[in-house]
């Protein structure tokens, strides 16, 4: 099997986590947006697993949650009929996992603990899954080729790899990089400021008000497509950090030559996101 990983994409943007401080408090954000999940939210997750995917139930099956965050997405794979696997690195992002486990799926075959996808001690003993979900997840490792090929290889023969990777957007990535690398190291005013102007830049109503009820948390705990929040989302993306990118010729690439099958892409046509890729496992 090929084994040598691509360079990064954007020259200066590796990620790689030196220092402690390096690194956003994603678990955080996570427990306080389990806090506004309910049945719609569910439904678009499920809806979302099971259209990318091409199947209208997950029974039978094995579904590997890698970097479950608040746990939406394994909670919506067990709605499916799922046996579900989740874990995270930050113990924040498992505690929400669990908490929504036990709320809305007591009794669940579901297991949620903590781990790395970079820890080869740990991902070997988990054996292989006919589903492997990470969404948004492998660029904030600080090794995204080397969580992408740990992540691969998780995927049984024939099963499903469903990942998406920030898109590719040259010198944009680079600002981006600094911009969120300045966000973990700042303090809760500059924090507050850099979120601040992220929703004027994305164009949240693009109004004073607007503004204010970001910064105060009291911004419409609105859904968004798969069932995210506008106002979580904006945190996780300005403060997102490490950050690595790669363009979908790139992704499409790296798998390929490890036997993969690309079944399903959705690209945010050159603009700033994630590109969503579900490719099939090798037989063998």
């Amino acid at each position: 099997m090929h084994t040598d990983m691509p360079g990064h994409q954007t020259g200066d943007i590796t990620g790689r986590v030196a220092d402690p401080r390096d690194r956003f408090a994603f678990g955080d954000n996570w427990l306080d947006f389990v806090e506004l999940v309910d049945e719609r939210r569910v439904a678009q997750a499920e809806a979302s697993l099971t259209g990318a995917l091409g199947l209208t139930d997950l029974r039978r099956r094995t579904f590997l949650d890698i970097g479950c965050g608040s746990g939406l997405f394994s909670l919506a794979a067990s709605r499916l009929g799922a046996r579900v696997h989740s874990f995270d690195y930050d113990p924040s992002s498992v505690a929400a996992c669990a908490r929504l486990r036990d709320t809305f799926a007591p009794g669940a075959d579901w297991t949620v603990e903590q781990g790395s996808i970079l820890d080869g001690d740990y991902t070997r003993g988990l054996g292989v899954f006919d589903i492997v979900y990470s969404w948004g997840v492998l660029h904030h490792t600080g090794a995204m080729w080397q969580a992408i090929e740990a992540a691969s290889a998780l995927a049984a023969p024939g099963g499903s790899l469903f990942i998406s990777i920030y898109n590719d957007q040259g010198p944009a990535s680079r600002l981006w990089w600094r911009v969120k690398r300045r966000y973990v190291h700042s303090g809760p005013l500059t924090r507050r400021a850099l979120v601040a102007a992220g929703s004027v830049y994305f164009g949240a109503r693009g109004t004073t008000a607007a503004v204010v009820k970001v910064m105060s948390g009291d911004t419409p705990g609105r859904a968004r497509p798969r069932g995210m929040s506008a106002r979580h989302d904006l945190v996780d993306w300005i403060g997102g950090f490490p950050f690595e990118v790669a363009s979908p010729e790139a992704v499409f690439s790296f798998l390929y030559e490890r036997g993969f099958t690309l079944r399903h892409l959705k690209t945010c046509r050159g603009a700033l996101g994630c590109n969503e890729y579900v490719l099939t496992a090798p037989r063998g």
